[in-house]
């Protein structure tokens, strides 16, 4: 008697392996924080996207944060170094701002992060949530102990990214050799009183 060859019997659920649902995840979190921005995007809606359960998410994930970070593959614990600089107190937050930055990207992790830059600059809407994502997550956590109204936080936030980040494709992107030729430490003694300015000081 013949028998019909055996078709493999496909496997049910989700697929098996580290790599696989942790791309499932970063896949449906970058096209959340590109339509819904990131304030508007969920841990819980990011899960559901992927198809896989909510609590699976923070077994890759600890945090909204961090999962935003690992979809624009920026290598960085920005929860750590914003609350170390917070934690210091407003008083020469500007030139330790700068400081910490300059570190950082002078360290082994440059071009990590110089890729990073470059990806999020090639895309407009990732752009848009990145600036989104300093504007409260950085910025906004640093701002947070003084009694401005939210217009006004958002208003000296915008300068403070936009000097920090001017210097940062100045320098590491574009390589603009009056930046590149500057040590570390004199680019921040530069920089630090003007933010410092955008902090707290007059600005209009």
């Amino acid at each position: 008697m013949s028998t019909q060859p055996t078709q493999p019997v496909g496997r049910v659920g989700r697929r098996p392996g580290r790599q696989d649902t942790r791309g499932q995840i970063l896949a449906a979190a970058r096209g959340s924080f590109a339509s819904r921005g990131f304030a508007g995007s969920s841990m819980r809606s990011i899960a559901a996207e992927a198809g896989v359960d909510a609590a699976l998410i923070h077994h890759y994930f600890d945090s909204k944060q961090q999962l935003f970070l690992a979809t624009v593959e920026l290598p960085l614990p920005v929860d750590e170094l914003v609350q170390t600089l917070a934690d210091s107190g407003l008083d020469g937050l500007g030139p330790r701002i700068i400081t910490t930055i300059l570190a950082v990207w002078d360290s082994e992790l440059q071009p990590s992060l110089v890729a990073a830059l470059r990806g999020v600059l090639a895309e407009p809407e990732i752009t848009r949530v990145a600036g989104e994502f300093i504007s409260l997550e950085i910025i906004g956590r640093l701002l947070s102990g003084q009694k401005l109204s939210a217009a006004e936080a958002e208003r000296r936030g915008a300068l403070v990214g936009a000097q920090i980040l001017g210097v940062l494709v100045g320098r590491y992107v574009m390589c603009l050799p009056p930046l590149v030729a500057q040590t570390s430490a004199d680019l921040a003694a530069a920089i630090g009183p003007t933010l410092q300015r955008y902090l707290e000081g007059e600005t209009r």
